[in-house]
């Protein structure tokens, strides 16, 4: 184990960070089956007002673990919870985030004749890169590249740092929405 394991709890701020509501910390759950199949048909992902389903969340999980720190754990489960919250409090955005995971396909059946989820790491990390998602501005009205850094790269980026874990790792104390108190800044940072 590490010593920066994600959690609920770590979703649950970070979705309160983003100004999320969650109604009950059961909600966060998600109500499909881990033994439907992950991947879609062409049909299915060109289809961007389907709604934010299974292939969709393991996209999210793809890119968490390139993006994300190798030295967190729990990855998984943060990314479904906080992925979770935000489809149910948005439907809008939601469908959004469908179409964002939709481009990346799309771009990615283009040079890879694939989805983006049947890659692995190294060819996910450089079908990003090819995309031109580093160096892309985040404008959920730009184009496919744009909206990839904006609504999968950035917001699961704002989820971990905004997270206590998150915050922990680069030695913010007190992520935005996560209390501390008066004591938490009359004290020096732990040194790791």
């Amino acid at each position: 184990m590490t010593d920066y394991e994600l959690t609920r709890r770590d979703a649950l701020k970070a979705l309160g960070a983003a100004g999320v509501t969650v109604g009950g910390a059961a909600a966060l759950t998600w109500d499909r089956s881990e033994d439907e199949p992950a991947e879609r048909s062409e049909d299915e992902t060109n289809d961007t007002e389907s709604e934010f389903g299974d292939h969709e969340r393991e996209t999210y999980r793809a890119v968490a673990a390139i993006v994300y720190p190798s030295e967190v754990a729990g990855v998984r489960e943060f990314v479904d919870s906080y992925v979770t919250g935000r489809v149910e409090a948005d439907p809008e955005r939601a469908t959004e985030m469908t179409t964002a995971v939709a481009d990346l396909d799309a771009y990615t059946r283009e040079w890879e004749d694939t989805v983006f989820t049947a890659l692995d790491t190294d060819t996910q990390e450089e079908t990003l890169r090819g995309m031109g998602v580093k160096a892309a501005d985040p404008d959920p009205h730009g184009d496919p590249r744009h909206r990839v850094r904006y609504y999968l790269v950035n917001d699961l980026l704002f989820a971990l740092y905004s997270s206590p874990t998150g915050g922990e790792l680069v030695g913010i104390e007190n992520p935005q929405g996560y209390p501390g108190g008066t004591s938490s800044y009359q004290q020096p940072p732990n040194n790791r």
